[in-house]
């Protein structure tokens, strides 16, 4: 069918500009020579991580170990945690997933505390667990504060039952990481404590992280473009943002305006106003979002609009947009040739 025909609001993508995101963001990374390590919180689709993958990726990134365990299900192989993995039950959560999977499994950890933790699990389940360091670089987030604590975690790691040292993690890939980095590599060889992973992290940074000793790099949000990759909403365009919400006209009894069936809670409410870009009609904009309207100014526009026209909205931000709908309808030239079910959806926890 035609998108216009899915029953609305519906979320769909167009994969052409998708293939060519995936396509252009790979290429970039192979030319710095640095791995892409994919971030699935954009999409939370395993489709579209295999499409990665295939595409060249050298694994995936999932923020949440239910999204982790979600991608694994879908048949993902190589993913990175890049979480601290705190509490009971996500322990034992993590010990059936690496228990009942081939899957290569990382996750991060930046305490004793937390180390500990993972060390008991996996001695309790007598599995191994593949433990990063996430180190503090100026984020000041999360992380191990010198490269001193960064290489004494490590250690730990590396001497404790049932844990696997396998590198370290820092977000974001920015020039003042480079000291930092520089150092734990020299501590870490010094100490024979292999780094087969240096992660570094954020769209667009690849040339970055791999001046400043990475050789991976975390990125995820290059597949939906939008608001929050290239800036301001009057940036939005069909060829190079992919994520649609399809919407139909319920109302146009207002002069000067019209309303549709999405709202915040089809949309989000990612500023700024006006929100979003209509792939038919560019000069109409959304002008305010209640809870289950969205309110259109079409007073720049010649054409007469009815009740039932369907329409499609690029959203400001693609990935909190799709973490609202249960399905992805995959489209190209206009047709709809797959329906998805987006399964990282929820899994925050």
């Amino acid at each position: 069918m035609h998108y216009t025909e899915l029953d609305t609001p519906a979320l769909i993508v167009d994969l052409d500009v998708v293939d060519k995101n995936i396509r252009d963001m790979q290429q970039a990374c192979d030319d710095v020579g640095i791995g892409l390590r994919v971030h699935t919180k954009t999409h939370k689709t395993p489709e579209i991580a295999h499409m990665q993958v295939a595409g060249g990726a050298i694994g995936i990134v999932s923020q949440k170990l239910g999204e982790a365990e979600a991608m694994v299900a879908g048949g993902i192989a190589n993913v990175l945690i890049p979480y601290n993995i705190v509490g009971k039950p996500k322990l034992e959560r993590l010990g059936r997933l690496l228990n009942e999977s081939d899957a290569t499994i990382t996750v991060a950890a930046d305490s004793v505390t937390t180390v500990q933790g993972l060390s008991d699990q996996a001695t309790k389940d007598g599995c191994t667990i593949r433990v990063i360091v996430e180190m503090d670089t100026g984020g000041h987030r999360v992380g191990a504060q010198s490269p001193q604590d960064t290489v004494a975690l490590a250690r730990l790691i590396d001497d404790l039952p049932g844990l696997e040292f396998c590198g370290v993690m820092t977000h974001p890939s920015w020039e003042k990481a480079r000291d930092f980095i520089t150092e734990v590599k020299d501590l870490a060889d010094k100490g024979g404590l292999p780094l087969e992973i240096v992660s570094g992290g954020g769209t667009g940074s690849q040339e970055v992280a791999k001046s400043i000793g990475c050789n991976e790099n975390r990125m995820g949000s290059y597949l939906y473009e939008g608001v929050t990759r290239i800036g301001g909403a009057d940036q939005l365009h069909p060829s190079r943002c992919p994520a649609r919400v399809a919407v139909t006209v319920v109302s146009t009894s207002a002069p000067g305006q019209m309303i549709v069936d999405a709202g915040r809670k089809s949309f989000s409410t990612d500023p700024p106003k006006p929100y979003g870009y209509c792939v038919e009609h560019p000069e109409i904009f959304i002008k305010g979002l209640s809870a289950e309207h969205g309110h259109i100014d079409t007073t720049q526009s010649s054409r007469t609009f009815k009740v039932g026209d369907v329409l499609s909205f690029i959203p400001n931000h693609g990935g909190m947009t799709t973490s609202l709908y249960d399905r992805m309808h995959a489209v190209r030239d206009g047709e709809v040739v797959d329906t998805w079910v987006v399964a990282g959806r929820g899994r925050a926890f």
